[in-house]
């Protein structure tokens, strides 16, 4: 994603890997499916064709009158790929990437419904299958997630002298100048780069009470409350340098997470996968919910921000069928928690999540699992979030640049947002 879609494109949740296989590949013949997935790997030795080859195996030898062909391509380039399939008339039976709504919105997908058993559909995590749904319709299936915390180095905690986990933005404020005054690189990093820097807006957006939608489901992304978030960043983060010598405009995802892996970063949003490479390292890593505006009320909770990649079903080819038989078989709990496992994500379902046969959980991911359960993810279900998501990732950095307006620049993408919604 985690948001992969996702993007995690909405949310590619790891590095990409080139692909494999011809886009133009026609099905071949009515016992074969052909699914375009985006490779969830960052090299050779983790590429998902292992997954992918076992399983599609283990369905043929189980279902022999089908057997299942895998395209594998890069996060930065599935959508647009799968787009221009369905566009020739060459659409897939599935794919798995990090947006689904414009093709649903397109009536080109097969609902959750004409798939799955009921039983099925009710076993995905309640978060992602609102998510996954557009009016009251499921379409896209959720396949595996993640949320985001609040990663600290304790070992620069320790040498700084904090001693306590910061809880709200005053906090987290106090522990950067700490951070700073030891010399440590990037007290806070703050990835507001093209790359994702919708995720870490939505954040700091969330825990001051704000977002992207409003609870109708409309857009508010120039609200008072996200005004006075990026107002309070370029303010009292930003300006003091407690960000780090890259401005935050310009710092990427992939940049601050190697940078944590060094140990030049004291605090920053991760997800489980950063953690668990970090303790590879020997960096003493710790978790903890986002901090939250000191102007929020006593009680008030924001979510955390959830992450999801999307299975989907195309109805081009007529193989609703053969498509539900192995969508049965990929989201059996082993299959599922195999692919999550690999990847350091959370599976999609509730019964993957718990049970000894999903394999359950490692411990270092059973707190990205409580955060997901009450998050808040992406509108994704909205065919707009494409261009709106990608509008935030090129402007948003803008907000806290030192000759930055946050209104202005959030005016700017509220506006740019109500066309795309006209377009849409």
């Amino acid at each position: 994603m985690f948001t992969a879609t996702t993007g995690a494109a909405v949310l590619g949740l790891l590095i990409p890997l080139a692909g494999c296989g011809s886009s133009d590949e026609a099905a071949g013949d009515g016992g074969t499916l052909r699914l375009v997935a985006a490779e969830y790997g960052d090299g050779p030795g983790n590429s998902s064709k292992a997954f992918w080859d076992k399983v599609t195996a283990d369905f043929t030898k189980a279902n022999p009158a089908l057997r299942v062909e895998v395209q594998l391509l890069p996060w930065a380039d599935i959508d647009s790929e799968v787009t221009r399939m369905v566009r020739d008339d060459k659409a897939p039976d599935m794919a798995l990437m990090g947006s689904y709504s414009d093709f649903a919105a397109q009536g080109k997908l097969y609902s959750a419904d004409e798939l799955l058993s009921v039983t099925a559909e009710a076993n995905f995590l309640q978060p992602l299958a609102e998510a996954g749904t557009v009016g009251s319709t499921l379409y896209g299936l959720p396949f595996v997630a993640s949320s985001r915390l609040l990663f600290y180095n304790k070992a620069l905690f320790d040498k700084a002298g904090v001693t306590s986990e910061p809880k709200t933005w005053n906090d987290l404020k106090t522990a950067a100048k700490a951070l700073k005054e030891q010399g440590v690189k990037f007290p806070y990093a703050m990835p507001l780069g093209p790359e994702e820097a919708h995720a870490e807006a939505l954040i700091w957006e969330l825990s001051n009470g704000g977002g992207y939608s409003d609870n109708s489901g409309n857009y508010s992304l120039a609200s008072d409350q996200n005004i006075q978030t990026f107002k309070w960043i370029k303010e009292f983060m930003v300006a003091p340098g407690l960000t780090g010598p890259v401005p935050p405009s310009q710092l990427n995802r992939a940049d601050a997470f190697a940078a944590f892996l060094r140990g030049e970063v004291g605090m920053l949003n991760g997800y489980p996968s950063l953690a668990h490479e970090a303790r590879a390292k020997g960096i003493s890593v710790r978790a903890v919910s986002m901090p939250v505006s000191d102007t929020l009320g006593p009680g008030e909770t924001p979510p955390t921000v959830g992450v999801a990649d999307w299975m989907m079903a195309f109805n081009q080819n007529g193989k609703r069928e053969e498509i539900g038989k192995f969508l049965d078989f990929v989201y059996q709990d082993k299959n599922l928690s195999d692919f999550a496992g690999r990847y350091h994500l959370l599976p999609s379902t509730v019964s993957a999540s718990r049970t000894p046969a999903g394999g359950g959980l490692d411990q270092n991911d059973v707190q990205f699992l409580t955060a997901l359960r009450g998050a808040q993810l992406y509108p994704v279900n909205d065919p707009s979030w494409v261009t709106v998501s990608d509008t935030i990732k090129r402007n948003i950095g803008r907000a806290v640049e030192p000759s930055g307006d946050p209104k202005g620049v959030l005016e700017g993408i509220a506006a740019k947002a109500t066309e795309a919604g006209r377009k849409s």
